[in-house]
């Protein structure tokens, strides 16, 4: 089976899931600067929502050029993953419109914790097809990265019961553990190609 349509069909699930995103935040009526102060908590959630979904889109696009072929497994493993994401325009509009109160960050964690299990459950399945000594497993590694992230959010979504900024100081420290490319499957590409 050929990963083109895989692509294409997660590439715009993913633009919808920014573009639902942005509709979250309500225009402020009134034209002085002060209308847009109580929409800070919005526009933060948005922010770190953004940048989670341009991670995972990132990341999906050099998974797909690290492989060759999918099966139906890999289908529903990237179903799977963008059922994940396709929650996050809910959770982050929640969570800003409550000022990062406990049960709405906590439910953001929950769906970065379940998003990275789906990411991790896809690109298990994209090792078992392909085989440990493959590009996309050479490069997967022990995901370090992935373990520490899934840490991490379980311990923000326990912390979101006391304090909601402390969970998502540690949610954007996840984010920005993963904004710094991941050159493990291009370094395994470059390879192949020498």
């Amino acid at each position: 089976m050929g990963k083109g349509r895989l692509e294409a069909f997660s590439d715009g699930v993913l633009a919808i899931i920014i573009t639902i995103m942005v509709l979250e935040m309500k225009v402020p009526h009134g034209d002085g600067w002060e209308v847009l102060k109580p929409l800070l908590p919005v526009f933060i959630s948005y922010v770190l929502s953004f940048l989670y979904v341009a991670i995972y889109w990132n990341n999906h696009h050099h998974l797909m050029h690290a492989i060759h072929r999918i099966n139906g497994k890999v289908m529903w493993a990237n179903i799977h993953l963008l059922f994940w994401l396709s929650l996050m325009p809910f959770a982050s509009g929640w969570m800003g419109e409550n000022h990062f109160a406990a049960a709405p960050t906590a439910l953001f964690g929950v769906i970065l914790l379940m998003a990275g299990v789906a990411y991790y459950i896809l690109v298990r399945c994209l090792v078992k097809l392909h085989g440990e000594d493959s590009t996309i497993g050479r490069a997967i590694g022990n995901d370090v990265k992935g373990k520490i992230s899934v840490i991490v959010y379980a311990i923000a979504i326990a912390l979101s019961c006391f304090n909601g900024w402390i969970s998502l100081s540690l949610y954007a420290l996840v984010a920005v553990m993963w904004f710094v490319p991941d050159r493990r499957i291009e370094k395994n590409l470059e390879e192949e190609k020498n």
